[in-house]
Formats: structure tokens, sequence, C-alpha cells
């Protein structure tokens, strides 16, 4: 056998062919090599009478006898057509029944050992029987067909045919015993096909996981042998139930223990909540109908019925109105048309799951009680899931165990290699040396550093310490692409005939896909990430920091106070990032060594200052907000934020005792004291910080639940078996019946032509080319989405054939998900399905009532453009041609409207510039009252702004925005007490730089007014922004 990565593979496969020996040819990717195209496609040529192949650049003897076998270790391998018509293809994948059926065996071997014993050499005799039996059948054939005259007077034939009679009769009285005890083995057998069942159900539990984290992978291997040693670890029982039980409990805990070490922390309430669901599914215990709905909510593109309450969401009530059409949940919605002030509180609650719980009492079990929080509450989900497994399963499966690198080592081997799966930040080399010191192995780790270059070195490297019996460490596998099959390939002759038994390989390595799957599925994996919280951060920060750096900088006491200031910046800007779009644009990756640096760069400033010498606080920000930690930021809003945050630490207020961080007053700079005082002060810190430390609103704690559940949910979801789609259909019928209701909706495409007679390009109106544009960029769109639509109706009738993409198409559309096909011609949005559909024919019917009147609309829905770019570019383009200026002399002012002058502007269009509506703010709201932005209300994520007036000056007439230049928020002389207000496509943020110059999510900035007690710094902390569209 030979594999690709093998440098000889095609000499193997050379003098296979001229010798006729048969080749395995093992772990081929998705593309097979070119030079196994004239035997794929067997070009034998008859030479001289001898059959002959060209492979490669060698024409060789063909043998009759040669044999091709192929295989690979992709999960779910897509081959190209024109491959498949060369092979036979067979799927070797475990099946359920085999993989019970090989459970049930090991189990009993283990159990019942002289059984299984019985069972097996009942098998042979079997065999052995059956074997006679034959023999004595094929002899009186035989006979009969070469006797000669009379049969009867043939002694040899008639002696026979006695001895058979006789053989057969013993061999029926075997059978008869045999079928007895194999009829009292199969009912000890079936005694164990619960374990056996769950045992088999729970492999493709953690099969699945290899589509969330490439890193997530596990061979039937390791499965079975974890399985055989929980069998031995489980507690005996004398009643057959109560070992039953026992065994199950103890391998699903042993399971859980093992895989939770390899999964990362968000991963691990996941893998929690499928062993819950797939046990219980098994059991019976949960219908698979309401579990795909608690994933999946509603993928009706409608309301059936109007929404009934102002203070509830549309999503939410179009999620209840699916619940009602499941049986167990029969009237359900009309029970909460009448409880609607119950609900109302519901949705007010800070504990809507206990709520819930004594509306509906013991109507519905926990899981059904969930489907309804999913519906009304989805930032409490996530909890409740944790309340949910551990009711169903018990609290340790809610409690992953603490990370234990010792016993880990104790389950490996010396051919077994040991995997760090990494986060950026974390540095398992600390822990590996005190464990090799603790193992007597201090001298005998050698730690090297892939790269360029230094594949032959490790490989070396394994080989003297595989000979010696120490440890190698081979960090950073995800930087050495190229010498991973190199990698594969030791790893693969690994034998513990041939390595020292001390021996041990240590990988680290971030994600990886190209990480190989042989290493990862036979080695223990264990995954380290950096501690979260800022509690945990800042004792992390401070570890770094040794006593006598910390004591003997010049400027002692100012240093401390710095010190502490820059550890609480590092771990704010850490741990702004779970808030996601609200924290940061972009998911930066702030690390240890920043923090370093700038701890290093903080004490060789203040040593060079002279006792009178005020602190160069600008100097510092500069060095830590736009080089150390700037350095990472790429967008400029995200800059922006670094640099006010920067602000509140390297500010002369620190070293004031009364400054405070945030407003609880929990968070200060501790007085001047030793490492230990600032080390107790951080542990007596909460465990758990809530948004105002980071300046952000409570709001941002539900925004940061709604998307921790999301996540959730949907990648649960998309681990779900195909097979059933909603209410019972098949995949293929709910897909179709989408397919024909999505096109039945869709409009004709535009008429192009007749947009550009009747809008003519002109001069003094920039809006006739902003809209053919518009009209020629939906058509695209349009046309796509009709195509595909069509092409898979054809695909599930079997007219055509169902590609790759077809399938990913139908994929997504069944789980209520936007098809990439479509996205990759679309407007950006992460609206789910149905809303897609509604926003899409919506923004059709904006430009179509646009084309009807024949003249652009007195108030543009910015919402509803492609390309808003080219509007806002049209609009200042029609003020410079009126006023014949050049168009960079020209700048947008904005006016929020007031509701008198919404009511004006819907019948009449403004002098210059443009009215725009469909802007939501996000992280505070509008006060009508008193005109300017002001603190979001409890649970209030999104509001509808007012009409906003693009009003287009001369640059010299727009009043400069008052701010701080360093922190990009303005001129210290400006007037304008206003806050540049970011404009984004989509809630997402981040956005890449397109061809046109152009962001693909950044609109502009809006000029809002404000309050006089704040400044720009305030709503910049907060995240706030707006939103031409919201997710649902």
């Amino acid at each position: 056998h030979t594999n690709p990565h093998q440098g000889n593979f095609v000499r193997t496969i050379e003098n296979a062919i001229q010798f006729g020996n048969p080749v395995l040819l093992e772990n081929v990717p998705e593309s097979l090599d070119p030079i196994l195209e004239s035997i794929l496609l067997k070009q034998i040529v008859i030479s001289g009478g001898v059959a002959t192949i060209r492979l490669g650049d060698a024409t060789i003897e063909y043998d009759k006898n040669f044999r091709l076998y192929i295989t690979t270790k992709l999960r779910n391998p897509h081959y190209p057509p024109e491959l498949c018509v060369k092979v036979n293809l067979l799927n070797f994948m475990a099946t359920a029944d085999g993989l019970q059926d090989q459970m049930l065996g090991r189990v009993v071997a283990m159990e019942q050992r002289e059984l299984e014993l019985q069972r097996q050499q009942l098998i042979v005799e079997d065999a052995e029987n059956q074997r006679q039996l034959k023999e004595i059948e094929d002899k009186i054939l035989f006979l009969l067909k070469n006797a000669k005259g009379n049969i009867l007077d043939d002694e040899v034939l008639i002696d026979t045919l006695g001895d058979s009679k006789k053989t057969s009769n013993i061999i029926q009285d075997k059978v008869k015993i045999a079928e007895q005890t194999q009829a009292r083995i199969a009912k000890v057998r079936m005694g164990y096909v619960p374990v056996a069942f769950q045992a088999s159900q729970l492999f493709f539990c953690i099969a699945d996981l290899a589509s969330v984290d490439p890193m997530y992978q596990y061979s039937l291997d390791w499965y079975i042998s974890l399985y055989e040693t929980s069998i031995e670890a489980a507690d005996k029982a004398k009643v057959l139930d109560d070992r039953l039980r026992n065994l199950n409990d103890c391998f699903t805990y042993m399971l859980y223990r093992n895989v939770c070490r390899s999964l990362f922390e968000k991963d691990k309430l996941l893998f929690s909540f499928l062993l819950t669901t797939k046990i219980m599914l098994g059991q019976k215990a949960l219908d698979s109908a309401e579990v795909r709905f608690f994933l999946q909510g509603s993928t009706s593109m409608d309301l059936a019925e109007p929404n009934p309450f102002s203070w509830l969401s549309d999503r939410a009530w179009n999620d209840i109105l699916a619940l009602d059409h499941m049986p167990a949940f029969k009237g359900f919605k009309d029970e909460y048309k009448v409880d609607g002030k119950k609900w109302e509180a519901v949705m007010e609650s800070n504990t809507p799951a206990m709520l819930v719980n004594e509306m509906v009492g013991d109507k519905y079990d926990t899981f059904k009680k969930l489907c309804i929080l999913r519906c009304v509450r989805p930032d409490v989900v996530v909890p409740s899931v944790q309340n949910f497994i551990a009711e169903a399963m018990g609290v340790k499966f809610i409690e992953p165990p603490q990370f234990d690198m010792k016993e880990c080592f104790g389950d490996s081997k010396c051919t077994t290699p040991l995997i760090f799966v990494l986060t950026p930040g974390a540095a398992p080399m600390n822990e590996l040396s005190k464990l090799a010191e603790d193992m007597g192995f201090g001298s005998k780790l050698l730690a090297i550093s892939l790269g360029q270059g230094q594949g032959p070195i490790a490989e070396n490297a394994i080989q003297d310490a595989a000979d010696k019996g120490t440890w190698v460490c081979l960090q950073n596998c995800h930087l050495s692409i190229s010498w991973m099959p190199q990698l594969e390939k030791i790893c693969e002759e690994f034998s513990e005939d041939t390595l020292h038994p001390n021996f041990r390989l240590w990988l680290t390595s971030e994600p990886s896909p190209s990480f190989p799957a042989f290493v990862l599925q036979n080695g223990v994996k264990m995954t380290m990430e950096p501690a979260k919280g800022m509690r945990a951060n800042l004792l992390g920060s401070l570890q770094q920091v040794d006593d006598a750096q910390f004591d003997t900088c010049a400027r002692r006491n100012e240093f401390k106070k710095m010190l502490f200031g820059l550890c609480f910046f590092h771990a704010s800007v850490r741990e702004r990032r779970k808030f996601g779009p609200l924290g940061w644009n972009i998911q930066y990756v702030f690390s240890p060594p920043d923090l370093r640096i700038s701890m290093d760069q903080l004490r060789i400033f203040l040593n060079d200052l002279k006792p009178s010498d005020p602190i160069p606080f600008a100097a510092l920000a500069y060095l830590v907000g736009e080089c150390n930690y700037g350095g990472r930021v790429t967008d400029d809003k995200d800059r922006r934020c670094i640099m006010n945050i920067l602000d509140d630490f390297y500010t002369p207020k620190v070293l004031d005792e009364t400054y405070k961080f945030s407003d609880s007053g929990t968070y200060f700079a501790p007085p001047p004291g030793t490492l230990e005082n600032f080390r107790e002060y951080v542990r007596s810190l909460p465990f758990h910080e809530g948004p105002e430390v980071f300046g952000l609103h409570d709001n941002a704690n539900i925004s940061c639940a709604i998307s921790e559940t999301n996540a959730l949910l949907d990648t649960a979801l998309s681990l779900q078996p195909r097979s059933l789609g909603g209410e019972g259909k098949s995949w293929g019928e709910t897909l179709d019946d989408l397919a024909k209701d999505i096109s039945s909706r869709l409009p004709p495409m535009f008429d192009i032509e007749k947009a550009l007679i009747m809008f003519p390009v002109r001069y003094d109106e920039s809006m006739n080319t902003v809209l053919t544009q518009e009209l020629i960029r939906f058509n695209r769109l349009i046309e796509e989405v009709t195509i595909t639509l069509t092409d898979v109706q054809k695909a599930i009738k079997g007219l055509v054939l169902m590609s790759m993409e077809l399938e990913q198409m139908g994929n997504s559309m069944v789980i209520g998900k936007v098809p990439a096909l479509w996205a990759s011609v679309a407007y950006p949005s992460l609206k789910p399905l149905g809303p897609w559909v509604t926003d899409l024919l919506d923004r059709i019917t904006f430009l179509n009532d646009w084309m009807t009147k024949g003249t652009s609309p007195n108030v543009f829905w910015v919402s509803g453009f492609f390309f808003t770019q080219a509007f806002i570019t049209g609009t200042l383009q029609n003020f410079a041609r009126k006023y014949a200026t050049p168009i960079d002399k020209a700048e947008f002012d904005f006016r929020v409207l007031t509701r008198s002058e919404m009511k004006v502007a819907v019948d009449q269009k403004p002098k210059d510039g443009a009215y725009m509506r469909g802007l939501f703010l996000e992280g505070a709201r509008w006060d009508f009252d008193h005109h300017f932005i002001t603190e979001s209300l409890p649970r209030e994520l999104f509001i509808a702004m007012p009409f906003i007036h693009l009003e287009p000056k001369m640059r010299a007439d727009v009043p400069v925005v008052e701010g701080v230049p360093e922190q990009y928020t303005g001129s210290v002389n400006g007037t304008a007490h206003v806050y540049m207000c970011p404009v984004y496509k989509t809630s997402f943020r981040q956005g890449t730089l397109s061809t046109t110059g152009h962001s693909t999510n950044f609109v502009m900035f809006i000029r809002v007014p404000m309050a006089k007690e704040h400044k720009q710094k305030h709503w910049i902390k907060r995240g706030v922004a707006m939103l031409t569209q919201l997710d649902s």
C-alpha cells in the first residue's frame, strides 16, 4: 500500500502493474494525480502480443491481475462526474446498524466472555456442519451421475446414502442443540442492545464535530478503545438493568471528559447539548420535529396571521405560529393572545425562564419550555439549555473538567502524538516545561518552532528522541503546511517495536484544515485558551511582572499606577471582543507580547525622566495606541475606538487616588504598594464584569446573549441529518415547495431599455444614472435566483444533475438560510431566507415605484439601494453641478428632521440634497423632544431613526466638529457639538475594501447632535452606529 504523499508512490504502482500485484492507494484528496489517468481509463495497448500501458513518460508491461484500490478519509468528498465514471465508488462509512452490532459484540465479549466464545465456537461448528452436508450432497450427486445400470444394485451408492442419512441426522441434532444455545445467547445479547445502541449513536455525535472545526477529528479505533476502557471502569451490579445503566453512564461521561479537553470553550456546551439530544432521541424521550424547530425556528416566508401586539417582534410571532403547528402545542397561539399581558411581562422580565415555568406549569416538559423561550426570549436560551442538560444528564455535563496535562500525558503512549490546539494568545510551553520538570524530563525536552527550512531539523530531532527516549515539541505546525504530509508519514510509521517507551512527540497548532487527519485522529488533543474575563486577564497580566521590575523604576509611584492602567487597558481591549461588532468591527488578537513591549516602553520612558519632568502621556499613548496595539487595528472606526479607550488609562487623572475607570466605582488603580497588594485587589474584583466597565450600555449583554444563542443553534442545526424537513416532509419535498413559493413571488426582470429612455443620462440629474445602474444590478440578482430555482426543481425530479452547488443551495434553503449562490451576487444582508425574500421584493417595489412615477422619490429609502454609495455621490454631484463648483469643495452636513418636518418632507423635496429614511440606530436612541441622541431604554437594541436630510454645502460653510485630533474625534477649535456616527449596511459592520475604493459594509459618517454633557468618546465606547437594515 502507498499514499500520494510518499515520494515513491509512482514507483510502487509501476512495479505492481508489471508483476500483477494489487495496490491500495490510501488517503487521497478530492483530486487525483494526473499520472493515474491512463490506469483509470485502462489505456492498454497490445504491442507485439504484449499488453503495455503508459505511466508518465515510461511504457511498461501490463499484467491483467493488477488491481488498484483507492481509499479516502474525507468525511464527505465530492468527486467530479468525470472521475466517478472511471471508477467503482463504494461507501465504506460506518452505519448506525453496523456499528451497533460491532459495539454489541465488544460489550458481550467483555461482559459475558464465555458466552461470546461459545457463540463464536457455534459459528465455526455451524460452518463445519454445512461443509460436511455439502460434501455428502456433492458425493451423492457424483455417484448418481456416474451410476451404471440399476441404481439399487450400486452398493457404494446405497452405503453412501445410508451414511449420509446417519450423518445428516447427527448434524440435524447438533443444529437443534446449537439453535437452542444460539437462542439463549441471543437473549443474553439482546439484554446489552441498549448499551450498544447508545454507543453507536454517540459515535456519530463526535464524527459530525469535524465540520465545526477541522481539529475536532476522532477515529473509530480511539472510540472503541475508550468504550472498552469504560466497560472495565463502570461499577459492577448484580441486576442487569443496573449494570446497563452504569455502563451507559460511565461511557457517556468518559466520552464527555475526553472530548471536552479537545474542544474550545465556545463548543463545550454545544457538545453537551448534542450528547443530550442524541441520547434522548434514541430513548424516544424527545420528538425530532421539536428539536428541529428549536434549532431552526420558523422558515415561513410570511406571517400566516397578523401580529396582535406592538411589543412583539414579527419574527417572534412567526415562530409562535410555527410552534402552534406542532401537535404538542396545538392552540398555543390562542393562549398567547389571551394571556398577552402576562407574556408582555415575560418580554420585560429579568427572569423570563422562571415566569414561563410558572405560567405553563407541568403542561409542557423542560424541552418544550425551551422551544417557547426560543420564540419569545432568545437571549436566555443558553442558560436555559444549560439547565435542560443539567436536569436530563446531571450537572457534571455542564461543568467541563479542568485542564490536566498530567492526565493527558497518562493517556498517551510513545506512538501517540500529543497535540495542543491553540487560540491566539495561548502559551502551552510554560505548562509543558513544568510537566517535563515534574516528570524528570526538564533537560530532555527539545522545542523546535516550525517554519521555512525547519522540516529536516524536526525530522532529525524526532529520530534522535525516538532512539534516546526524550521529548520533542514542534511548535506552530499551522505555519508549516507544506511539511505536514511528511509529519503524517512519520507518525504513520510509529511502532512500539522501534520507539523508546519514554519518547513523546508534542505538537502545537492553531486550527488548520491542512493539519493531518491521521495525527488528529490518533493523537491526544488538548485545547489551550487564554483565561476569560477582566479579573482573570488582569491576574494573567500581573503574572508577567516580577517584583524587581515593579519596584526599581525611577518614578516608582507613577509607574505602578500607569502599569496597572496599562494592564487594565489590555484586559479591556481583549474582553470587548465578546460583544461582537459592538466591541470591535474586526476581531483583533491582542496578545501578551503587545502588553510586554508597552510595559518595557513605559519603564524606559519614566526612567529617562528627571524628577521635575512631566510625564509624556501623549508620546506613550501614541506608542501603545498607534504602534503596539494600533499596529494590529486595520479599521479606522476601531482605531478611533482604541485611542478613546486608551485615553481613560494614559491620562494624568490615573495618578489621582479618587479616579475610577468606570461609573460603578468598582474598578480603579489601587494605591501604589507591593505587587502582591495589586494582585489581592484584582482577586477581590467580580468574576463576571458588566458591560459598563467597557463603556457599553447594559443592553450590550442582551446583544451578546442573542449572538451566543444564534451561534449555538446555527451550529447544532448544521449538524442535524437532512432526512426530514418541516412538518414531516422529505428534504426534496420541502425544497421543492420552497422553490415554487419563491419563484411564484419573483417579478419579471426590469426593462433596462425602457428605463434608459425614461431616465436618460442628464448633467443636472445624476439620480437617473443611479437608478439605471441599480436596475442592472437587481436584474443580475433576479436572473440568478430564477435560474437556480428552476435548476434545483429539475434536479429534484432527476431531470438534471444535482451538482454540489445546487445541493448546498438546497441545504441552505431547507434550514432557512440564504444560499451562497445568491449571496455572491446580492447586496450584503444577514437576514434569514424568509425576511431576505420579503426584503428583496420590497427593494424591487421601491425601484418599480420610482420608474412608474417617472421621477425620483421625495424621500429615498436608503436601505433599498444595492450600492448605497452611488446614491450619496449622486446627491453631492447634483449639488456641485447645480452651483458649478468642484465636487471636492462640497461636503455633506446633516439634519435629523422633527416630526412636523417629516410630514412636509413626504410631499416636498428639499431645495438641495435629499431626504432619506430607513436607518436604524444601535447602542443609543433618538430623543424627539430634545433633538439629540440619548441612552437606550432597557431591552431596546435598535430604534428606527427619523428622516435625515443629506444637505450638501460648500466645505467652508460646514462647521468643524469639536474633539481631539489624536483620538480621531475632530478639532480642538471645532464648534459642532455632534457625534460622528458611522453608518453600516449590516450589523456585522466588518467589510472589505472593494475595487471601487468603497467598503462593502461601511457607508459614511453622519453628524448626529448630542447632549452638552456628553463628548464623542462616550458614544464611541458605546459602539453607537446606524444600520441600513436589521438582521430579521
